[in-house]
């Protein structure tokens, strides 16, 4: 049973920075596709970043330039690092996994098997 568990949520003015990491457990390393998802109540969950096991990433357009998505296969943790966040950042961050592919087939939920409880992002001034 793969967990996989957020933190580095919270507060942040407009043009600042978070760090959101994801805990892998349940598996011997993180040879899988990953990704990073966000959700606001009454819209369906958005694919933000994913990430292969040969460090390719694909990005949402609302995000490029600004968010980056990383592992470390040593600690088993998928990181968003988040830079010039905006009011529309405004989301609850989920991770997920697809167990079953090394490449990541898209930023859409449906290809994604695993996930996390998410952890809550609030850009405001």
């Amino acid at each position: 049973q793969l967990t996989l568990v957020e933190s580095g949520g919270g507060s942040v003015q407009p043009g600042g920075s978070l760090r959101l990491s994801c805990a892998v457990s349940g598996s011997p390393g993180i040879n899988f596709c990953m990704a990073w998802f966000r959700q606001v109540p009454g819209k369906e969950r958005e694919g933000v970043a994913n990430i292969n096991i040969w460090n390719s990433s694909v990005y949402a357009e609302s995000v490029k330039g600004r968010f980056s998505i990383s592992r470390d296969k040593d600690k088993n943790t998928l990181y968003l690092q988040m830079n010039y966040l905006k009011l529309e950042d405004t989301a609850m961050y989920y991770c997920a996994a697809d167990r079953r592919m090394r490449l990541c087939q898209g930023l859409g939920a449906r290809w994604y098997d695993n996930w996390g409880q998410g952890t809550p992002v609030t850009v405001s001034s």
